[in-house]
């Protein structure tokens, strides 16, 4: 039989205040711990910046625009 080929999986990497998140040796965004009063966590993912209350949703936020960006096509290819 044939091995397939396993596609690679985005890992969480926990950092001094905030986290990554990497596929490979490519970092696709970033949450951090900020002193703001918009929210308690920044994220930055696919082009797009937000903030949360919580770690969850901050991370929940930021995978779903990961989601977004990888499924819509560029303007000018």
């Amino acid at each position: 039989m044939a091995a397939k080929k396993k596609k690679a999986k985005p890992v969480w990497e926990r950092a001094y205040k905030g986290h990554a998140l990497w596929l490979g040796k490519t970092k696709l965004g970033k949450v951090t711990l900020r002193a703001e009063s918009r929210g308690k966590y920044h994220w930055e993912a696919g082009g797009r910046v937000g903030y949360a209350d919580h770690l969850e949703k901050a991370k929940a936020a930021f995978e779903l625009a990961i989601y977004i960006a990888d499924k819509q096509l560029d303007l000018f290819t």
